[in-house]
């Protein structure tokens, strides 16, 4: 679709110039000569990985659209190949690629949030996590993260609870935060990052993910006021993982744009268990490629948020390109 509008624009372009050619009035010619200056700054101003969003209007609700995140998204160190490892990007260049959700897996150690990917360290915290959405948001502010945050690894010397202590992480910006119990407009959440809860929590906080997320499977969790569905088979083959995705993908668009709240979450990720050992790659290299091409083949249609391994940009931007 943006492609196709860039040529109407391009063709408006030429056809109003060489109009110029034509004779007329100067005041005519210079009033012709504006317009279609007008319509190349209108081309120019296209949008790019760090700020598609700033070129969809303020009404567009979260769940209308496709947007690109990352599976374990701070997990960029393993002990061996293959194993822990599932994003080559760090989190601001994940960004500034056009991923708009995180999936942030935090070991509560120490009173504090380290990122893990289980049992191991990613040489990153949640303070690195947090300080990077805030310097890409400053710059981008027509842009919203959504963050999935989860408890991962065993917890260990800690005088507070996991909610408390991300509390007190929250308490040091709050205007940062979009913390409703409801999935927001563009235009409510622009500028912020909406939580997507994964840990248990007595109250309202962010969108709901908890309690109901099932282990390895396919399932929905229904909320008052909303509803997610959400593919998560990760212990699978590369065939059956981009089967299950692929499927999904057409019941996201098959349901078009209902006044109903109903976010759809698409995990392409997953691993094949080679001797008991995971194989992370093995899912991805399959994958995403077939994800890729699939779609680059869509015109504008809804496909939720798609959570990858290994995103890059070529990704993203098939992803968030299904928005125009």
């Amino acid at each position: 679709m943006k492609r196709f509008s860039n040529l109407v624009v391009c063709y408006l372009v030429l056809l109003v110039a060489s109009s110029c050619q034509k004779g007329g009035t100067p005041a005519e010619q210079l009033a012709a000569e504006s317009l279609a200056a007008g319509l190349s700054d209108a081309l120019l101003l296209s949008y790019s990985s760090s700020n598609w969003m700033g070129a969809l209007p303020d009404q567009s609700m979260l769940h209308h659209l496709s947007i690109p995140g990352t599976h374990d998204s701070g997990a960029r160190h393993e002990p061996f190949p293959g194993t822990a490892k599932t994003q080559n990007l760090s989190i601001g260049d994940q960004l500034n690629a056009g991923v708009r959700f995180l999936d942030i897996r935090c070991r509560h150690f120490n009173d504090a949030f380290t990122i893990h990917h289980g049992a191991v360290y990613q040489h990153l915290n949640f303070d690195d996590v947090i300080n990077a959405c805030k310097s890409f948001l400053a710059a981008h502010p027509s842009e919203t993260i959504v963050m999935s945050v989860k408890p991962e690894h065993t917890a260990e010397n800690n005088t507070t609870t996991f909610e408390e202590r991300f509390l007190a992480y929250v308490a040091q910006d709050p205007a940062l935060w979009y913390l409703e119990d409801e999935i927001p407009s563009l235009g409510d959440s622009r500028g912020k990052i909406v939580l997507f809860r994964r840990f248990g929590y007595s109250g309202a906080l962010g969108i709901a993910a908890t309690p109901g997320w099932a282990d390895n499977a396919t399932f929905t969790i229904n909320r008052p006021g909303y509803q997610l569905e959400i593919q998560d088979e990760y212990q699978t083959t590369p065939q059956n993982k981009w089967s299950r995705v692929s499927q999904f993908l057409e019941i996201t668009k098959s349901t078009g744009y209902p006044a109903n709240k109903v976010l759809y979450v698409n995990f392409s990720s997953g691993y094949r268990s080679i001797l008991g050992i995971p194989n992370i790659t093995s899912v991805s290299d399959y994958v995403n490629p077939r994800l890729n091409d699939y779609l680059n083949a869509q015109s504008t249609a809804k496909f939720g948020i798609i959570v990858a391994d290994f995103i890059n940009e070529d990704l993203s931007k098939a992803i968030y390109e299904t928005n125009f």
